[in-house]
């Protein structure tokens, strides 16, 4: 007998015995694949999938996106869905039924809860995007703009002087500046509003994002306008809700990663193996001096914790902290036609001592019940204490020929906030219904001030020649500024879930005391107290008009708010003291097992607005405008492991409501693209590999609401992450931004400045530049898998 005969008779035994050994190996399987939905077609995790074939049981539970599959035999399938209050369904499925792709509708039998100790809103409605884990796993970032650039949704979050400072982040056609004006976008992490009202810099300042390590990082939910009751303040243009993790897969975790300029980064976290409690503490050390001449000198350091003890199924008790520190050198907004002209590098400065300091704690403590009768009660508060300092240089020698115009921007802040939530779930109409009351109480003391400096040293206002200047500007201030709120929400459900119905009613109410001065040419003392409430009313309609075609129909409503800083409130108390938006959307949404899309046209109408600007202690008055568009945003799995994401937000039109230039042309909002758009390959455990290759892109866009020629550049971005498992506790990760390499800039101005004290005063565009090609090469260790 040949050799290879042999091997063959061989190999044929081998397999007779495993199939001999194993009856599902011993006949053909079929593939059993479906998601979870509700009767609007919204994709259900956690539900428990029991099949039986052939007499023998297999269980699967569905994935974070509804998703769940198995191989089974060929024959009758029979299969049972449960779940926590679902209830029970069983299908059955023949020889010749098309198994591949069913779908496991669920009924609740009280309205779902998110089980999270954090209070968040999860409506289960087209208006709120989710993001899960994995790309903050596997990806290595480096500074706080990539983890928003993940977000897609049409924001846009540029980069402001190197890295240091808060991003300026752009939405709908409006530029928020960093985060409190312009409607405002609002930031949680766990319930904890990272929005600094009256601060040293700007409005709604979203600094305190620096302390977030992205690796901690479980969850994040966007909702796409104020449509929740659960939020106020600088909601106008959505909420971004993310959610860290409480516990950490592994005991011990370690990441380290390097690339060009300089760059290091760490993440080392120990999270124990407790009964009844999840808990971690985790330290990330980062250092980088960016691409520019002058070194960045970008340290960070954060330390994060958690503990949360389950007393039972029912109850929860959390503390979680966070500690972060900040330092950073800043080549500041350069001016782009001296760039142009050759004179100044795209990465060159001109005062070089420009920068900062950030130091920031903070504390919370979070309470979760479930009562027997299906209610739950969550409760939070958390102190804070922040130390943040500013050195920037926008005009150069425009105010000070002499010394400068460097400025010093001083906050010190201890807030103080406490939430409360009470959600009842109850039968309406023979369907699960959902009432949420709510309160808020959220408190600052802030000692806030502007400093002339020069050298870094905030005595310029007392140099020979300035101390009666009026464009040398002293301010300083004490302010308390109190928001108390509460809220209700009622969800209810018709025609067998196939209708859903949500509204709500919020209250705030804002109160100022600032007790200060502005030196200029003379003193002006800033003393007063001042107050103000406003309501917001919110009403969402989603509609599956079909049973077996996963479409929804909705359309929402809700009207936001952003508070002002007290300095001006004081100074302008006729002024309005709290801005309203309200935005209209309504749209249609398709949740197929393969693609699933969201189409939406928007109206948004802002009130009028006054801006305090930190920079100069200048008070802009903004009258009301309008922005107008409409959104698409996709997802198709191509293939088992790979899908593509896209998505775009175009702003028809957004203008000053009633305002018209001399040539009878309306005054256009200006300082946002028009256009936002992303996409993005991803592809997810295939052999060990997780990669993602994603665009990014925004229009050119105008500076100046008069003159149409005045424009920030447009661009688009590539960037590449890639990571592999070596071995079971170590990954080999990669990862380039601006894959093209592409000059560009993200934070763009137009104003005047003077590059020299003999030099003329020019109106010309400042920017910041955008990171060219830059690589990061890391590993990732995991010891001991958490029980």
């Amino acid at each position: 007998m040949s050799r290879s005969v042999s091997i063959r008779i061989l190999g044929l035994a081998v397999l007779a015995l495993l199939a001999l050994s194993d009856p599902a190996l011993s006949q053909e399987s079929r593939r059993l694949a479906g998601t979870a939905v509700t009767s609007q077609f919204e994709f259900v995790p956690g539900v428990n999938i029991e099949v039986e074939a052939d007499g023998r049981k297999h269980n699967v539970v569905s994935d974070s996106e509804g998703r769940f599959s198995l191989n089974v035999p060929t024959g009758i399938v029979i299969v049972k869905i449960s779940g926590k209050n679902i209830a029970p369904v069983t299908l059955l499925y023949g020889p010749t039924d098309n198994i591949a792709d069913i779908q496991a509708k669920i009924t609740y039998t009280i309205a779902p809860i998110n089980e999270s100790i954090t209070i968040r809103d999860d409506a289960l409605t087209p208006d709120i995007e989710t993001r899960n884990d994995a790309v903050y796993k596997n990806d290595l970032f480096a500074r706080d703009d990539q983890l928003l650039q993940t977000l897609g949704a049409g924001i846009n979050a540029g980069q402001h002087e190197g890295g240091g400072k808060s991003l300026e982040v752009r939405r709908y056609g409006f530029n928020t500046d960093h985060g409190g004006v312009g409607g405002g976008v609002k930031i949680v992490v766990d319930n904890i509003q990272q929005n600094q009202g009256t601060q040293g810099h700007g409005q709604g300042y979203l600094g305190a994002l620096k302390s977030l390590s992205p690796e901690l990082v479980q969850d994040v939910s966007i909702i796409n306008g104020p449509f929740s009751a659960a939020y106020g303040d600088f909601s106008g243009l959505g909420v971004v809700q993310i959610r860290q993790k409480e516990s950490l897969p592994n005991s011990f975790t370690a990441r380290v990663q390097g690339g060009v300029n300089n760059t290091f980064r760490g993440f080392f976290a120990y999270s124990p193996n407790w009964k009844n409690t999840d808990a971690f503490i985790a330290y990330e050390p980062s250092y980088t001096d960016g691409p520019f001449i002058n070194p960045l000198k970008y340290r960070r350091d954060n330390l994060s914790g958690n503990f949360t003890h389950k007393f039972s199924e029912q109850q929860a008790l959390g503390l979680k902290f966070n500690f972060g520190r900040n330092d950073f050198t800043s080549s500041g907004q350069i001016p782009l036609d001296l760039v142009a002209s050759g004179e100044l590098d795209r990465f060159g400065y001109i005062d070089p001592d420009n920068g900062g300091k950030v130091r920031i704690g903070t504390g919370a403590i979070y309470f979760r019940k479930e009562l027997a009768s299906g209610e739950t009660i969550k409760a939070d508060t958390y102190i804070g204490r922040s130390l943040f300092d500013l050195f920037s240089n926008f005009t150069f020698f425009a105010a000070d020929p002499t010394f400068g115009d460097e400025i010093q921007q001083h906050d010190s802040r201890l807030q103080e906030a406490a939430n409360f939530q009470y959600l009842k779930p109850y039968k309406a109409f023979g369907s699960y219904s959902l009432l949420t009351i709510g309160a808020n109480v959220h408190a600052n003391q802030v000692n806030v001030g502007l400093y002339p400096s020069v050298g870094r040293n905030p005595n310029r206002k007392f140099l020979p020649g300035n101390e009666a200047n009026p464009d040398v500007l002293l301010t300083s201030a004490k302010a308390n500024i109190n928001n108390y709120a509460g809220y209700l929400q009622n969800a209810m459900s018709f025609l067998h879930g196939h209708l859903r119905i949500e509204m709500g009613l919020r209250y705030d109410y804002f109160s100022y005391d600032v007790n200060g001065f502005e030196l200029g040419a003379v003193r002006t003392d800033l003393i007063g107290k001042q107050g103000k409430g406003e309501f917001q009313p919110k009403l969402s309609v989603a509609w599956s008009p079909w049973e077996n075609t996963p479409i929804s129909l909705y359309a929402n409503y809700g009207r936001g708010i952003s508070s002002q800083d007290a300095r001006s409130v004081i100074r302008e108390p006729n002024a309005r003291m709290v801005s309203l938006t309200d935005f209209y959307q309504t749209g249609a949404s398709y949740n197929g097992s393969r693609v699933s899309g969201v189409f939406s046209a928007f109206l948004i109408d802002r009130s009028n607005e006054q801006v305090y600007i930190p920079d100069d202690g200048s008070i802009e008055l903004l009258g009301p405008t309008r922005s107008y568009g409409f959104e698409a945003r996709t997802s198709v799995r191509l293939f088992k492991n790979l899908s593509l994401n896209a998505g775009a937000t175009n702003v028809i039109s957004a203008f000053y409501r009633g305002e018209r230039t001399a040539l009878g042309e309306r005054v256009i909002v200006d300082s946002a693209p028009h256009l936002v758009a992303n996409g993005g390959l991803v592809l997810a455990e295939f052999r060990g590999f997780n990669s993602s290759l994603t665009w990014r892109h925004i229009s050119s866009y105008r500076l100046d609401p008069d003159d149409r020629t005045i424009r920030a550049g447009g661009n688009d971005v590539v960037d590449f992450a890639i990571s592999k498992r070596l071995r079971k506790w170590v990954d080999l990760n990669f990862s380039i931004d601006n894959v093209l390499n592409k000059k560009y800039y993200e934070t763009q101005n137009y104003f005047e400045s003077r590059t020299c004290g003999t030099c003329d005063i020019a109106s010309r565009i400042h920017a910041t530049p955008g990171y060219p090609f830059t690589a990061s090469v890391g590993l990732t260790f995991r010891f001991g898998i958490r029980k």
